[in-house]
């Protein structure tokens, strides 16, 4: 697998640490599952798409929360390969199922947030409320594109291990979702609370976030500033009380 590069100081160790696992098992493929904590039930989302689960860390971890930290099949510690974004979603059913919780707060980061969108959607029995941090949102503007492609060099770097295959794989099914001719009704009628943070040094626009806030019926438009994309590598302690601030609140709102 090679090295998807983003920024940061190289000190960070990107391996998780005092974290349980488990293997779920989709039919005929195994799972990687990290989970860590006790309270509210929390899965979190990656990035990439086609990332390893860069979030599984306990020191960064939302605080009060029970938290679990799928590895994406085809990805890392997972078995599988090249999948859509309707399997992604099978898969979290599965894990969801099997580890025996009712209902989570989604946490998604980057693609997660994408990711989280869609599954908040299309199973919003599944999902107690959806915090979405750095998202692209379902567009391809070439504004948008065009300010991420000129502040690339400027980007601090992280080193993630990624998977191309599933990457790409992702990326053409993510491009059918937006195309959809329903999806803004469907996320016009989405009843699930979701929170849209964006990092203020991101060098993706925020406006997609502020837009899907903006259409939700019950969303929501935050700023974190002076953090990059990455902050939870960059700025570990305001991550934590950012994920653990939003979570809190998130589950409130459901309530």
């Amino acid at each position: 697998m090679p090295v998807r590069r983003y920024t940061a100081t190289p000190s960070t160790r990107l391996a998780s640490s005092g974290m349980d696992a488990r293997t779920v098992q989709v039919g005929t493929t195994a799972l990687h599952v990290g989970v860590t904590g006790q309270g509210p039930h929390v899965v979190v989302l990656t990035g990439g798409p086609g990332c390893v689960q860069y979030l599984e860390r306990d020191e960064i971890s939302p605080r009060g929360h029970r938290a679990w930290y799928p590895e994406p099949r085809g990805v890392g510690r997972s078995g599988g390969g090249p999948h859509d974004m309707a399997e992604a979603i099978a898969d979290l059913e599965v894990v969801r199922q099997t580890v025996g919780v009712r209902s989570w707060i989604v946490l998604g980061h980057s693609w997660g947030c994408d990711l989280g969108v869609r599954y908040a959607v299309e199973h919003p029995e599944a999902v107690t409320a959806m915090v979405g941090i750095a998202g692209r949102g379902p567009q391809r503007d070439r504004t948008w594109s065009e300010a991420y492609e000129a502040g690339r060099a400027a980007e601090p770097v992280v080193d993630i291990a990624w998977a191309p295959e599933v990457h790409a794989s992702l990326g053409e099914s993510f491009t059918e979702w937006i195309h959809r001719p329903g999806l803004w009704r469907d996320l016009a009628a989405c009843d699930v609370p979701m929170h849209f943070i964006a990092a203020g040094d991101d060098i993706r626009p925020s406006w997609p976030l502020a837009q899907l806030a903006a259409l939700v019926p019950r969303g929501r438009f935050s700023t974190v500033p002076g953090v990059p994309h990455d902050f939870w590598f960059t700025h570990p302690d305001v991550w934590t009380s950012t994920v653990t601030d939003a979570c809190t609140a998130a589950g409130a709102a459901r309530d």
